[in-house]
This record gives C-alpha cells, structure tokens and sequence, in this order.
C-alpha cells in the first residue's frame, strides 16, 4: 500500500472572505481544471456552498480523453478556513483533498494537500511513477496560473 502525497500553495491578492466564496462553490472547479480534462457537475445538491456531507458527482477525462465518473463527498467544513473533498467512485483507491485558507498580510494563503493511494498494486506504483504524479503536479500549475489571471 503506497499513499501519496500532493502539497500546492498560492498567495491569492484576496481577502479571505472573497477565496472562500470562490472556491466553496463546486461550480467553479471547472474555471480551474484544464480543459483537455472535458471536467462537468453531472450531479450536486444544487446548493451554491459546499456544506457537510454534500455529495457531488462529476465526470472528468483525466487520461487519454477516456472519460470517467467520480463522485466525491464534502467533510471538515469551517468556513473562511478549510473543508475537505473525499472521493467515494472514481480511479482512485483513495483521494483527500484537503483545502486550507490563511488570511494574511495582502490577501490570503491557500494550502492544498492531497492524500491519495493508487489502485492495481504495482501497476498503480508504475503508472504514478510514468505519468499520474506529473499529471498531477500539472493540474496544479494550470490552476495557478487560472488564479493569478482571475485574481489580479
């Protein structure tokens, strides 16, 4: 058994106030995600915020264009500071992500850390040496750079 893990982080010139409002709201993951992942909402409560237990069902083309479903629950909720969003279906064994938001000097400090575990044994440890960690660490970066457009 091989957890991972992902750690981002990124200054955002935003009150901590305007980051929660932003990233509380699942519609907004597609502003962030890259295109060639063809991300949708299949599914959600409706709500605008995320709220405890909410559950939310999404289809995403992570590799090679081949779409898949990948439903996650939201945990851990305190508002303007953190929540977490744990996949129940998907291609993972296991996937939190925890977000954390820091009000600082100038705007707000946003930390995330993903926990996550490859299914397939040493397939899986292959597959995340060849491609998956990158594919990560990419998905990341696009969203950066999202971030700092929409943010400036």
């Amino acid at each position: 058994m091989n957890i991972y893990k992902f750690y981002s982080q990124q200054f955002l010139p935003i009150s901590i106030e305007k980051a929660w409002d932003f990233f509380s709201s699942p519609h907004n993951l597609s502003k962030i995600t890259p295109p060639e992942m063809k991300f949708t909402i299949i599914s959600s409560t409706g709500k605008d915020k995320i709220t405890n237990g909410q559950k939310i069902k999404y289809k995403v083309s992570p590799v090679l264009g081949i779409p898949m479903k990948w439903l996650t629950e939201i945990d851990h909720v305190q508002t303007n500071a953190t929540f977490m969003d744990k996949q129940l279906v998907g291609p993972y064994k296991k996937w939190e992500h925890t977000h954390t938001f820091v009000p600082v000097n100038g705007g707000t400090m946003m930390y995330d850390t993903i926990h996550y575990e490859l299914p397939f044994s040493y397939l899986g440890k292959f597959a995340h040496w060849l491609f998956i960690r990158k594919k990560i660490k990419n998905i990341f970066l696009y969203r950066k750079e999202v971030l700092e457009k929409i943010f400036k």
